[in-house]
């Protein structure tokens, strides 16, 4: 949506790459800017325009035409190293996989980058059986994996047909890429693999649907409401382990966001709201994580007043 500044690096990127047996569908989501024009000057690409419906609902159109039996979704704002697809599509077809994921540059809009996977604390215990750069997860791993959060954003997919087929949740506000992987994995016996090596580019600014956000609309949003409707959706799934592993993550977002909500907003009937429906979820662990993210947010001010003085 409204992403001609950048949609050129993007198609440029698939266009470049080494593995040349793809289509290219550009999927215009009701944008008001010159779009259309910057489409019509690539001939390899299938255009199409809808009304504005989210970028789950975009997807979801681009799906419906695509004629491959292997996906890919690549955010008009990010961009593929000319190896992407050669790599993954090397991977999915040697270990008959579900779906793969690399690495990637995340570009902040100050110009830093930083090595995001290296540093994922869901991954990190299966680092050690990587092999020729590459870790497999099974079903099992996948499940605690991904019940946590989600190590793999839209770009850094590749995907059967098949374990995309149900298509992107619309009623998701952020996490429609996280709610789709955890339905398609407890769906059933799941294979999958991640590199640590860097493949894309991810670019970051204000208007990205997760990374441009402030920390309080990503956890209104995703770990509140998105995960209140992924607790919902796949309670009859998951062990009564896994659902209260997700649950302790949504009632600690809540009580971080009532925290906001006291101290930067001083909304106190919403702060009571928050408070509230943890404690009716999970009394015990809201009382732990009160402490918790004070002592989060001290560290947090320190290490900004630190920053502050090395500056100057």
């Amino acid at each position: 949506y409204n992403r001609a500044k950048t949609l050129p690096t993007a198609i440029t990127s698939v266009l470049s790459q080494t593995y040349q047996n793809y289509e290219i569908i550009v999927v215009n989501d009701g944008s008001t800017d010159n779009t259309e024009d910057v489409v019509k000057q690539y001939d390899k690409v299938h255009y199409v325009y809808q009304t504005n419906k989210g970028q789950a609902g975009a997807r979801n159109a681009g799906l419906k035409l695509a004629k491959g039996s292997l996906i890919a979704s690549l955010d008009s704002d990010d961009e593929w190293y000319p190896e992407f697809l050669q790599r993954n599509v090397e991977k999915m077809m040697a270990d008959n996989l579900d779906f793969v994921f690399a690495n990637w540059d995340q570009q902040y809009a100050n110009g830093e980058f930083c090595d995001f996977l290296s540093t994922n604390i869901f991954l990190a215990p299966y680092f050690p059986q990587m092999k020729e750069g590459w870790v497999i997860l099974d079903s099992k791993t996948l499940r605690h994996v991904y019940i946590q959060g989600c190590p793999s954003p839209s770009s850094s997919l590749l995907m059967t047909k098949e374990f995309v087929s149900q298509g992107w949740n619309t009623d998701i506000k952020i996490g429609d890429d996280w709610y789709l992987l955890v339905r398609s994995i407890y769906a059933s016996h799941r294979k999958a693999a991640f590199t640590l090596d860097k493949l894309w580019k991810k670019c970051v600014d204000e208007i990205n649907i997760y990374d441009g956000r402030k920390r309080s609309e990503v956890l209104e949003y995703l770990y509140i409401s998105d995960m209140e409707k992924m607790l919902r959706d796949f309670k009859g799934q998951m062990t009564k382990s896994e659902f209260k592993l997700m649950q302790k993550k949504h009632v600690y977002s809540m009580v971080e966001l009532a925290k906001h909500n006291l101290i930067r907003e001083f909304n106190f009937v919403q702060t009571s709201k928050l408070i509230g429906r943890s404690l009716q979820l999970d009394t015990l662990h809201t009382f732990r994580s009160i402490p918790a993210i004070i002592s989060s947010g001290y560290r947090r001010i320190m290490d900004e007043r630190k920053g502050k003085k090395k500056l100057s």
